[in-house]
């Protein structure tokens, strides 16, 4: 059985971090009904206006504490946090479109919580995923290129056994892993840095379960991890 185990080499920076995961088991994400996810981000994308009070962008607080997070390990120049690039998106009024169920999905619960959601295939896992600091030699192909980007070594990444899955915590996604229609059982994660957010957190996770569970079916397990609860099997 694989698990999802969070390292100490993580929680050594950042020791008061929540990661809220959702394992979903026999979905069906094939697209059928288009304009219903449409919509479903489209009022997400209303909804996260409130996050955006502050005309400079950088200052609003939901921007603040993941640039701040992402200054405590090594990135690439420019990489910023997966709800940053989606607020950016609302911020300057361009509409996020639709891909998967699935990712539309956590993108819409992402942006109404204004919290960063990911997701991977788990059947294209190569053992275990570790949420980690890299080595530095992680092979890494991101979407949109078939060309290998290893991560900087101490970075934070999400890896198996193969490679690294996700570079700079939750900045760019690797294609080996991504969603795809065709998948079945998927892993989704939920992350929390800002623990004044712990109610909404809990929330966006309860949510997210519960909207995939409503759409794609099959079966659905919640947990969440801290310095405390550092792995879960992965089914």
């Amino acid at each position: 059985m694989k698990k999802f185990i969070i390292e100490d080499s993580f929680w050594s920076l950042f020791p008061n971090a929540k990661i809220g995961v959702v394992i979903c088991n026999g979905i069906d994400n094939s697209i059928k009904e288009k304009e219903q996810y449409e919509e479903m981000i489209f009022e997400a994308e209303k909804e996260a206006l409130k996050y955006l009070q502050n005309e400079n962008f950088s200052n609003n607080p939901v921007i603040k504490i993941w640039r701040e997070s992402f200054q405590k390990f090594k990135t690439k120049k420019g990489a910023r946090s997966s709800i940053e690039a989606l607020l950016k998106r609302v911020h300057k009024r361009n509409h996020i479109g639709t891909i998967n169920p699935l990712v539309d999905i956590y993108n819409s619960i992402s942006l109404r919580y204004a919290l960063p959601c990911g997701g991977e295939d788990i059947d294209k896992f190569a053992g275990n995923i570790r949420l980690t600091t890299a080595t530095g030699n992680e092979e890494f192909i991101p979407l949109g290129t078939d060309e290998n980007s290893p991560p900087y070594e101490d970075e934070i990444v999400y890896k198996d056994d193969k490679g690294a899955i996700c570079r700079c915590w939750n900045w760019r996604e690797a294609v080996r892993t991504m969603l795809t229609e065709n998948t079945t059982n998927a892993f989704l994660c939920i992350e929390l840095t800002d623990e004044s957010r712990l109610v909404e957190f809990e929330n966006a996770l309860k949510e997210l379960a519960k909207v995939v569970q409503d759409n794609l079916g099959g079966t659905i397990e919640t947990s969440i991890l801290d310095v405390n609860n550092k792995e879960v099997a992965i089914r």
